[in-house]
């Protein structure tokens, strides 16, 4: 098993949209609502941070100069050509702050370093069958440690670890026919706890897909939508729920658990004693690895552009439409729980065979009935694959640099 490391840029982060306070004692939740205005509308002059904030401007003038203290704020050429003096915007300094964010999945783990605009510097990838911890973990604590070093003289400027993992990592160990003691030893490991002990920065721990949700709130679809269902189709589907733009784990952390949504009802007392069928047997790439390896075919193509060609193709178009009607299922059950603006499918599949799985859910939804619903809308997300290891990489940033939502906030 060997790294492979490429580079890329993501989109920047749009977080929450909180209004100033000048209270008293409130410095470091107005420095981080400034932040926010700039991470969610761009480089800004004073003026504009002002009036976007509802804070003076003294005040806005005290915040930026700590800020370019900091070093998390840069001046910019100035704006001449308007009216009055010429202004000067300020921007996030992408060397401000970094965060590393590792996805460990059931068939590859991801190492991202993201900066203080949410960009990706660095990614790497380690492809498996399944994972094997004793071999796993010490390569995860060696990859950690080198991108921490690759930072240099900017090494402590990285505010935190964010690890995305599935809760039960040997769960549903049959169907991957694995060993029930191979499912145990995953199960008893704290994954936090032990890239904890590789670093001396604080790590957080999320569900893998609540983590991929957390990266579709900030930098995707959560943009515009405030209540979304999220479907994040990988080898186990899985799924996150967004309400008035805030992720919402309920009691248990079940909302979203959308893998175990049962398709069908259960049997009556005097009925069959086969359980019903649950979504993450139909719309999981678990499944069609399984039919490309019944022909002999590389399984590892349902996870990149291979699966639309031949002779893939045609497992691909019979798994579309099975998984499509299960997915189908799920968006009219959640729309009728939940009454949510819509229902946002994405997974580590390529982006063209998103879209085919999309069209065909569609398809699907028409053949529901509606009475007495609002049909949830449809849509794409937009983060793809990296979602799950960036939405692990925002969780520090966001800790560290967005103000809490829930306190201190002015109406808009």
């Amino acid at each position: 098993m060997t790294p492979r490391q490429t580079t890329a840029n993501a989109a920047a982060p749009t977080l929450l949209r909180p209004r100033g306070s000048n209270h008293v004692g409130m410095r470091q939740f107005n420095e981080r609502v400034v932040l926010q205005a700039i991470r969610l509308n761009g480089s800004l002059p004073k003026a504009d941070l002002a009036r976007l904030t509802g804070l003076t401007a003294q005040t806005i003038g005290l915040i930026t100069t700590r800020l370019e203290d900091d070093q998390l704020i840069i001046k910019q050429e100035r704006v001449r050509g308007r009216i009055g003096q010429p202004s000067v915007p300020l921007a996030l300094n992408p060397d401000g702050a970094f965060a590393i964010g590792i996805k460990i999945g059931r068939r590859n783990t991801d190492w991202l370093l993201v900066d203080f605009t949410g960009q990706v510097r660095q990614r790497h990838t380690l492809d498996y069958a399944f994972p094997d911890s004793v071999t796993l973990l010490p390569t995860i604590a060696e990859r950690l440690q080198a991108m921490h070093a690759s930072l240099g003289p900017l090494k402590d400027r990285l505010v935190g670890v964010g690890v995305a993992a599935p809760f039960q990592m040997g769960g549903w160990h049959r169907l991957l026919g694995l060993s029930q003691a191979t499912s145990d030893a995953w199960n008893q490991i704290d994954l936090r706890a032990q890239v904890q002990a590789q670093t001396d920065v604080p790590v957080s721990f999320a569900k893998d897909t609540s983590a991929a949700c957390v990266a579709e709130l900030v930098q995707g679809r959560g943009r515009d939508l405030k209540n979304f269902l999220y479907l994040f189709v990988d080898t186990f589907v899985g799924g996150g729920l967004v309400i008035n733009s805030r992720l919402h784990g309920g009691v248990h952390g079940n909302a979203g658990a959308v893998a175990s949504l049962p398709l069908n009802l259960a049997p009556d007392a005097q009925g069959s004693a086969t359980l019903p069928d649950q979504l993450i047997s139909h719309a999981s790439l678990w499944e069609l690895e399984r039919r490309f390896e019944a022909l002999g075919l590389d399984a590892h193509a349902a996870y990149d552009e291979r699966a639309l060609q031949p002779p893939f193709a045609v497992e691909t178009t019979a798994w579309v439409t099975r998984a499509a009607q299960a997915l189908a299922q799920t968006v009219v059950s959640g729309t009728a729980f939940l009454d949510i603006d819509a229902v946002v499918i994405d997974g580590s599949f390529c982006r063209a065979l998103q879209g085919q799985v999309i069209a065909s859910t569609q398809v699907a939804l028409a053949q529901y009935n509606w009475e007495g619903l609002w049909p949830a809308r449809l849509t794409a997300g937009l983060v793809g694959p990296d979602a799950r290891a960036l939405g692990g990489a925002l969780m520090p940033l966001h800790a560290n640099f967005a103000p809490d939502q829930d306190v201190f906030l002015k109406t808009a």
